[in-house]
């Protein structure tokens, strides 16, 4: 059964539909949308628990939020940043019929390290941001928007930027919050980057400190028709820091595409 989805749509040209990360909206690509809607038609998913689809019950279930969504945008290339990536990720894997394309910002097909995959973070980090949660859960939030602006050259503005408009259209359910960091936790899609047959564009900022950098080049060398691009200067958000480049980027790859379907 198809999930009801909370999308905006703006500008023209080929779909680029973009899916936010943990706790955050579609609301914070505004610098990419400013610089991309005069030549692409852009979907803005908010999932389900955030934003303006705060009231969704529906759950972060990969495999059927990934049908829903290309069902409402087909023939899209499908960007997804840090948790959003697992969704793009999911619907490029699933669906390579109806995706033409992936993009993954600061996104991992599995976000905490292990012996034969050093580039994560400890086993305990998600975990110990549930726990926090429970305990305090605005102030987890506001610490978690400092983690995804700690390390890039330009933090305090890009810290200024996600407190100003992380919120804007409401508080994320605490529901979905935990479900989303036990995907966090848990997903692990590296066996399966090697049958990506759609090309893909993994991004990264050398100052991540959520995601290393190491982790989507090596996830780029797993995948099929893959590269990677690590900016350097860029932590977690790299379209708020370094917004021109990552744009020029998607542009790149969007243009090298064969055409869009049109109906």
């Amino acid at each position: 059964m198809a999930v009801p989805l909370h999308i905006e749509t703006r500008g023209r040209g080929p779909a680029l539909a973009l899916i936010h990360g943990w706790a955050m909206h579609g609301g914070l690509f505004a610098p990419l949308t400013e610089r991309l809607a005069d030549r692409y038609t852009l979907h803005l998913v908010d999932l389900p628990g955030h934003g303006h689809a705060r009231d969704s019950e529906a759950p972060l279930e990969p495999e059927s939020l990934a049908a829903s969504l290309v069902a409402q945008v087909p023939d899209a290339v499908w960007l997804g940043w840090s948790l959003g990536g697992q969704f793009a990720l999911r619907a490029a894997l699933d669906h390579p019929d109806a995706v033409r394309g992936l993009v993954m910002v600061a996104a991992s097909p599995r976000f905490v390290a292990a012996d034969d995959w050093p580039h994560g973070v400890g086993p305990n980090l998600f975990r110990d941001f549930g726990d926090a949660l429970r305990r305090d859960f605005r102030g987890t939030l506001e610490g978690f928007l400092a983690l995804e602006a700690l390390g890039s050259t330009s933090a305090q503005e890009e810290l200024r930027s996600l407190k100003s408009h992380a919120f804007e259209r409401g508080e994320p359910s605490e529901r979905v919050l935990l479900e989303g960091l036990t995907l966090l936790d848990r997903l692990d899609l590296r066996d399966e980057l090697p049958a990506l047959t759609v090309p893909s564009l993994w991004i990264s900022g050398r100052r991540d400190r959520l995601v290393p950098a190491g982790a989507m080049p090596a996830s780029a060398a797993l995948a099929p028709d893959a590269r990677s691009v690590v900016i350097a200067g860029a932590g977690h958000a790299p379209f708020l820091g370094a917004t021109d480049e990552v744009a020029a980027e998607i542009d790149a790859f969007m243009q090298a595409l064969p055409a869009a379907v049109t109906p």
